[in-house]
């Protein structure tokens, strides 16, 4: 049997609790529990905030130990001192300042100001008062009293089981009530149901508890019968903490309420009876709200909603393009990304995720995570102020300051620390720091994420309110509004490129220049023919400027020519940076394969078993031997250069390569070639980076679709044709959707899982495959049973090559 310390409270309560906030969270949960039929109030009554305490008692230590004290060794007398703190008072404290002046005023000696001071701390109190249903007597004891109290998780089990829509409770662990004590030393209850005829109290000296040799048992509390209620159908509780252990200053008040209390409710949720109103000495404390026309200044929107049905979990996202800083037409598209998609987004095949030392998350998360919505609005900080006058601009930077952040709510109230100050729970500084083009960073959003307590069960608080626990369900949240983020960063990067960066294609055509130079040259002539002689000087001038302008046209030519050839070897560049990872990650599991059997000969004498190893060794290092050879052509001299080769020849040799990791990844190749070989004129590399960009989507892919649909045994169809020579290259995996039809090839645009989500590779296999006059395009004509396109139309070189 366990026994527990007195200590064990103070654990639970003040030093669990990180912040002041995360208290107030606590307490005005609970009254919103409570069923508090118009909301939560709180009561800051403060006759002496603690910084001019401690500065007090700091006087009047100073003024007992010596009788020099105060600035420059001023000496002040007993009454000057009272006085003195008498005018830190604050006068707004009403019956409070009373009290505290005449205990002031009583004082006859420095001791009796200390005692005073002590007297007057205990009059500063923070009230949080609810109209619920309040506790009777017993309750205090057998709930109040009782920490992790099982009654509302019970409740909460129960809803979920029965299908409810709506959580009975915001809490349920049953220690949200020790949260006051990060508040302050001393609480006192005051409750009532409405069948009660008295009010029943309780009062508590935390610091009781501090006791290291005591057992909580041995600290003794007991709940009494208090005054009869004035109003007999009063229900209620009144939680009144004193000794407190901050500086609650009307300015710090209305910063809380501002920084933290503004917060609280999910200011985009649907209407609540989860009103919060503060009071500092009986003065009302406004909490902004967060109005629509505020977010309506935007510069871009993606709203997001998670769903998950019989037919499995479906991502809808809208995004808004309304103003990115430059003209362009309001752009809105809406995409749905199904279970194949969220699949391969979120989760990615499983040995990926742990080579990127990241949480390994099994598939049917995607569905255990449950149904949640989003909202991201982002704002354009360098364009804020356009067209605006200062006051207006002005006003819209303190909104956006104070609302900035992506916060996570849970049945409208806020979890935290998700969108805190230093919080960047979805990486977005870091992201945008990487990503090229648009930040999308926390200051220039504005986002609420909306889950439930019912609806998703497996999104759990820590015990210590920092966050969720790290769960499966808890990273597919989080990836999921980074994927929507990056969706939305997506868009606003492509309609920057068709937009703002367009540019009219340039056509070099020679004999345009050749033609314009012949009718220079011909009007020249023609006007020396009839020009007077005291002009000829004209004419030889116009004569000179054709010459140089013959000379500028012809080197024009040149820097084209040369521009051209420096944009072919970005794109070798770039290509060969992509393939450099592929086949680095294939010779280094050959490494390690090699290794391995290595290691196992150290154990074995048996000459038969050695003979064996070294097979397997010598066949794991013919694997690298070819992944070289392959690698050899994408070098940038043999990337430039035309040759002539076997089209059928070359996809074997690749398909060879690839051997080992089809096998170790269980992928069939079939290869269907013609009864001839096919002999082209391009640049091999080129082609080789087509074929490796298409089997590494593929295998990617089908490792996903594996683990939805464990009977799938991947195939990859390669078909080569002649007249004109082209491959059809197609495998089973999940397929294209429609709606993504037109963006594969898009430069940045991909839906693999974060770690693998580049968009560089189909949009260099385009380029390359048009570098030697073929294409690459999706073939509309076959799809998949579920209407997804599986097959690349590879056309490998143009006419006449």
């Amino acid at each position: 049997m366990f026994k527990v310390t007195a200590r064990t409270v103070l654990e639970l309560g003040s030093e669990l609790i990180s912040s002041d906030p995360i208290a107030f969270y606590e307490l005005i949960k609970n009254g919103i529990d409570a069923g508090s039929k118009d909301g939560v109030t709180i009561l800051f009554d403060i006759v002496l905030p603690r910084r001019d305490l401690e500065e007090a008692k700091a006087q009047i230590n100073r003024a007992i130990s010596t009788d020099q004290f105060g600035p420059e060794g001023e000496t002040w007398d007993f009454e000057e001192l009272k006085n003195w703190i008498s005018a830190k008072l604050v006068t707004e404290a009403g019956v409070l300042w009373d009290q505290a002046a005449e205990l002031i005023e009583q004082s006859r000696k420095f001791e009796d100001l200390l005692h005073a001071l002590d007297k007057i701390n205990g009059l500063n109190t923070i009230t949080v008062r609810d109209s619920g249903s309040g506790m009777s007597l017993d309750d205090l004891s057998s709930l109040f009293l009782v920490i992790g109290t099982p009654s509302r998780r019970k409740d909460i089990d129960a809803a979920i089981s029965d299908g409810a829509s709506d959580t009975p409770y915001l809490g349920e662990k049953g220690i949200g009530r020790l949260s006051a004590m990060r508040l302050g030393d001393e609480l006192s209850v005051r409750t009532a149901q409405r069948t009660d005829e008295h009010f029943s109290l309780i009062n508590i000296d935390w610091s009781a508890f501090d006791d290291p040799s005591k057992m909580i048992e041995d600290i003794e509390i007991k709940p009494k019968r208090g005054a009869e209620k004035p109003n007999p159908d009063f229900s209620g509780t009144d939680i009144r903490i004193h000794r407190l252990n901050a500086d609650w200053s009307e300015k710090r008040v209305e910063r809380l309420a501002i920084d933290d209390l503004s917060l609280l409710v999910n200011p985009l949720g649907k209407k609540t009876r989860q009103r919060i109103a503060v009071f500092w000495n009986g003065k009302r404390v406004a909490i902004r709200r967060l109005e629509r026309s505020f977010l309506s200044h935007a510069n871009a929107v993606v709203r997001g909603s998670y769903k998950v049905s019989e037919t499995g979990p479906e991502l809808e996202l809208r995004i808004e393009l309304n103003n990115l800083g430059f003209k362009h037409p309001k752009e809105i598209s809406i995409e749905t990304a199904t279970a194949d998609v969220l699949h391969g987004a979120l989760v990615g095949p499983k040995a990926k995720r742990r080579r990127m030392n990241k949480r390994d998350i099994d598939y049917t998360a995607l569905r255990s995570v449950g149904p949640f919505d989003f909202e991201l609005h982002w704002f354009n900080r360098s364009i804020l102020r356009k067209g605006k006058s200062t006051g207006d601009y002005q006003a819209l930077r303190n909104l956006l300051d104070q609302w900035m952040g992506v916060r996570l709510y849970r049945d409208e109230f806020r979890v935290y620390p998700y969108g805190s100050e230093d919080d960047d729970w979805l990486e977005l500084d870091k992201t945008a720091l990487a990503s090229k083009g648009y930040a999308l960073n926390r200051i220039q959003l504005v986002g609420q994420v909306e889950i439930g307590r019912l609806s998703n069960p497996s999104l759990i608080d820590q015990t210590n309110r920092e966050g969720l626990r790290q769960t499966p369900e808890e990273a597919i949240l989080k990836e999921t509004v980074q994927f929507a983020v990056e969706r939305l960063r997506d868009e606003m990067n492509r309609i920057t490129r068709e937009q703002k960066d367009a540019k009219e294609p340039f056509i070099v055509d020679e004999t345009r220049t050749v033609d314009l130079e012949k009718r220079m040259k011909n009007t020249i002539r023609a006007i020396s023919k009839v020009v007077p002689n005291e002009h000829r000087n004209a004419v030889e001038e116009l004569e000179l400027m054709r010459e140089e302008f013959s000379r500028y046209a012809a080197q024009a030519r040149e820097r084209i020519a040369d521009m051209e050839k420096d944009a072919d070897q970005m794109l070798v560049m770039a290509g060969i940076g992509l393939m450099v990872e592929v086949v680095a990650h294939e010779l280094t599991r050959s490494a390690e394969d090699a290794l391995d059997i290595l290691n196992g000969l150290r154990k074995k004498s048996v000459p038969d078993e050695i003979r064996r190893r070294l097979e397997s060794l010598r066949a794991s290092m013919n694997s690298i031997s070819k992944r070289l050879r392959i690698l050899d052509p994408l070098s940038v001299t043999g990337r430039q250069r035309k040759e002539r080769f076997k089209l059928d020849e070359l996809v074997e040799e690749i398909i060879e390569a690839h051997e080992a990791q089809f096998e170790r990844h269980k992928v069939k190749p079939n290869v269907l070639l013609p009864d001839k070989p096919i002999e082209i004129s391009a640049v091999k590399g080129m082609v080789v980076q087509v074929l490796e960009n298409l089997i590494s989507n593929s295998v990617y892919w089908m490792d996903v679709e594996k683990q939805r649909k464990l009977s799938l045994e991947p195939e990859i169809t390669i078909v080569v044709e002649d007249n004109p020579p082209r491959i059809r290259f197609s495998d089973n995996g999940p397929g294209i959707s429609k709606q993504y039809r037109d963006r594969i090839f898009d430069l940045f645009f991909s839906l693999k899982d974060k770690s693998r989500r580049r968009g560089l590779g189909l949009f260099i296999a385009k380029e390359a495959a048009e570098h030697n006059g073929g294409s690459l395009t999706l073939d509309p004509d076959m799809t998949n049973s579920e209407g997804r396109y599986t097959t690349f139309d590879y056309r490998v070189v143009g006419e006449g090559a």
